[in-house]
């Protein structure tokens, strides 16, 4: 019995995260997966009836489920940043959920922007550092306001938080067996110091990972090559700030946002999934917005509570569901079917 916290959150959140639940449910059903979810009524509403993102004693109940599914956070009449910080970023880091795992990976029937590409060509994996570099949140200004001020952002890496990324990094490529191929992805011909230390633990840890070959590109080429040549990747490693921009490149030539779902990972404890696109404001209650993202987040949920067959089944459903038409374009409000209708239509693929 798992129990899993719920937390639909602002804008779209509540909707998609509605079809996903719908979904895992049958799936669930089908495995005989049992589980208890735990909602949490957090998010922008909340902040402004009450001047809390979350609670102290929210964290700590969420510190003891098994895993988190997140809707979407961000609130028009919130200032940018409050909840992104006191959210979604307090709970990676007090969770210590130093892996961010993006899966890039284009299904049968979805349209690419790439010319010349498809599902053979894009499957990879990025994994992002987490939990440290610029998102450390250290610096702060001298002679504010002034026309000699200095704004000052630290890039913080530590050997802990840098090798155990890289090793979680190496393990996938194992676990993946496809091109058993990982590339580390970094700007060591500028960032010299931080760089340089990712560019050591990963020469070292990969001498205890023989079987896995090691490429190396520069983030700006790693974009270049992504658009070029997709199929060239397997799994990339990489820093925070890095990890962040590409994981948004990838999810466009994936399809879009509306497609696009990962994970927060701390493998020794609790995890948290969700779609990566965010609350869009415009689009809620209007039951039009593309659930597909948070649907494959409950999918990475239960892949990564063990339930594999599960898991399987919403993948598979959601194939289905693209490759043989039934979603005309993954945009919002232009995909054929309503929220709603794209969940029973899955919920109905697993239960055939």
């Amino acid at each position: 019995m798992y129990n899993i916290a719920v937390l639909p959150c602002d804008g779209v959140g509540p909707e998609v995260i509605r079809e996903g639940l719908k979904v895992m449910e049958a799936a669930a059903k089908v495995c005989d997966v049992k589980y208890n979810l735990i909602h949490y009524d957090l998010g922008g509403e909340k902040y402004l009836a009450t001047g809390e993102v979350l609670p102290d004693s929210v964290l700590e109940e969420l510190k003891k489920v098994d895993a988190i599914y997140l809707g979407a956070v961000g609130h028009p009449e919130v200032k940018p940043g409050i909840l992104e910080r006191g959210l979604l970023l307090r709970l990676r880091f007090e969770l210590d959920q130093y892996i961010n795992l993006r899966p890039i990976k284009l299904y049968p029937g979805v349209e690419t922007p790439l010319k010349d590409k498809g599902p053979e060509d894009i499957d990879f994996v990025v994994v992002r550092e987490n939990t440290e570099g610029l998102y450390c949140g250290a610096g702060g200004f001298l002679r504010k306001g002034s026309s000699y001020e200095v704004a000052i952002q630290e890039m913080i890496y530590t050997r802990q938080g840098t090798e155990r990324c890289i090793r979680y990094a190496f393990e996938l490529t194992q676990k993946r067996g496809k091109k058993n191929t990982l590339t580390l992805c970094d700007k060591s011909n500028v960032l010299t110091y931080g760089h340089d230390l990712w560019q050591r633990i990963f020469a070292e840890a990969g001498k205890d990972y023989p079987d896995v070959k090691r490429n190396h590109v520069y983030v700006d080429a790693c974009c270049m090559w992504m658009v070029k040549n997709p199929e060239w990747f397997d799994v990339i490693v990489t820093c925070n700030m890095f990890g962040d921009i590409i994981t948004d490149l990838g999810a466009m030539i994936q399809g879009g946002l509306g497609i696009a779902a990962g994970g927060n990972i701390n493998p020794e404890g609790v995890s948290m999934f969700e779609p990566i696109h965010g609350s869009a404001p415009k689009y809620t209650g209007r039951n039009e917005i593309n659930p597909i993202a948070a649907i494959s987040a409950g999918q990475m949920m239960l892949e990564h509570l063990g339930e594999d067959k599960a898991a399987d089944l919403i993948e598979q459903a959601i194939i289905k569901l693209l490759s043989e038409g039934h979603i005309k374009d993954m945009a919002a409000g232009k995909m054929g079917l309503s929220t709603s209708e794209t969940g029973d239509l899955l919920v109905k693929f697993i239960e055939e």
